[in-house]
């Protein structure tokens, strides 16, 4: 088992890595001195078969478990379930020692998350992330909801009380979402961790590698990167906001496609792309695009933006980024392997690269 300590102006967590530890939930409670009056689990229905009783079984005998389970996908980080879980939770009797555990991707531990936040203004939570995508989302505070208008637009900072991370359950986990875990994993090397990218391209030849000793190594370093990030800027004042490289053009992608006609992994490698693309453009470098896009698509990622999308209507959903100042858009773009920076990008030039990726017209 393998644990690092997450630290930020905040807080100070335990996350830990290793095979079967759904099973030492109880141990790992005790560890970080939690006694809840009474334990919630939120999951979906694709997780809850597999992994539900497994959870409840080693804290039920102890405590009063209740369990909350919602649609997969990211539909259902919606405000409804957000509301419909409340109103559960406060039918329950949780109280203010309650525990909320997310058991799940990134959905199920943004939504409960939240929840968290919110319940009685604020009550603990540990993360139990049970895909690969979900290493990056469960780590940092992020929580919140989605809104017709915008991806993540309502929501807080606030921190769970530990990351339980089996590694075991990813094993259940379809190619797809293998793809939008691994997305995560690469845009950390891209910002932060020259040495991590060559790690990569020398050890995962393919997906289907990344399991045991491997998956260990690769989620150690890849959260590393996030806890270093976190740690220097736990509320996206500065440098947090590196992280979302790839994701202006991929929330707008997964906004105009309508959520859940794309993975958010696979939405992200778009993105990327597109922006190192850019970056080219803006900072007269040569970033070897070809060679990535290469490496991209030989674990299945396309790089291409869906041309049935219009550029000027994913223009108008980029500025409306949580990163956008006063309409003007601000996106992460790369200068080289491990160091990127944040830019104001005129609006002509992301419509023109936009267009001239699509194919489409400025209309």
């Amino acid at each position: 088992m393998e644990k690092l300590t997450i630290t930020t102006s905040t807080k100070q967590y335990p996350l830990y890595i290793g095979e079967g530890l759904r099973f030492q939930l109880k141990q790992l409670l005790d560890e970080v001195q939690l006694t809840p009056s009474s334990v919630l689990v939120i999951t979906d229905d694709v997780v809850a078969p597999l992994y539900l009783n497994e959870i409840k079984g080693g804290l039920s005998d102890i405590y009063t478990v209740y369990e909350y389970i919602i649609p997969s996908g990211e539909a259902a980080k919606s405000f409804q379930n957000y509301y419909e879980i409340q109103t559960f939770a406060l039918s329950k009797g949780l109280d203010r020692h309650s525990l909320i555990i997310a058991l799940g991707g990134g959905v199920v531990g943004d939504l409960a998350g939240f929840v968290a936040a919110t319940f009685m203004r604020g009550i603990p939570f540990i993360q139990v992330p049970t895909t690969l995508l979900a290493h990056d989302s469960s780590v940092g505070g992020k929580v919140a909801v989605n809104h017709p208008l915008g991806k993540n637009m309502i929501g807080a900072f606030y921190q769970p009380e530990m990351v339980v991370y089996d590694i075991e359950t990813l094993k259940s986990l379809p190619e797809k979402e293998w793809r939008s875990g691994f997305a995560e994993v690469m845009k950390h090397a891209f910002i932060w961790d020259a040495k991590f990218y060559e790690w990569l391209q020398e050890n995962i030849i393919s997906l289907e590698m990344i399991e045991g000793k491997i998956a260990e190594e690769l989620l150690k370093r890849s959260i590393s990167v996030k806890a270093e990030v976190v740690h220097e800027d736990e509320k996206e004042t500065g440098i947090r906001a590196y992280l979302n490289f790839g994701h202006t053009l991929a929330h707008a992608i997964e906004t105009e496609l309508g959520y859940g006609k794309i993975s958010h992994g696979e939405a992200v490698a778009i993105g990327m792309i597109f922006a190192m693309k850019l970056s080219e453009r803006i900072f007269g470098i040569d970033l070897h695009v070809k060679k990535i896009e290469d490496w991209f698509m030989k674990y299945g990622y396309k790089t291409t933006i869906p041309n049935e999308l219009s550029p000027s209507r994913l223009l108008s959903t980029m500025k409306k980024d949580k990163k956008a100042q006063s309409g003007a858009i601000r996106m992460v773009l790369i200068k080289q392997i491990g160091t990127v920076e944040m830019v104001t990008v005129a609006e002509k030039e992301l419509l023109a690269l936009l267009t001239e990726e699509t194919g489409g017209d400025l209309e």
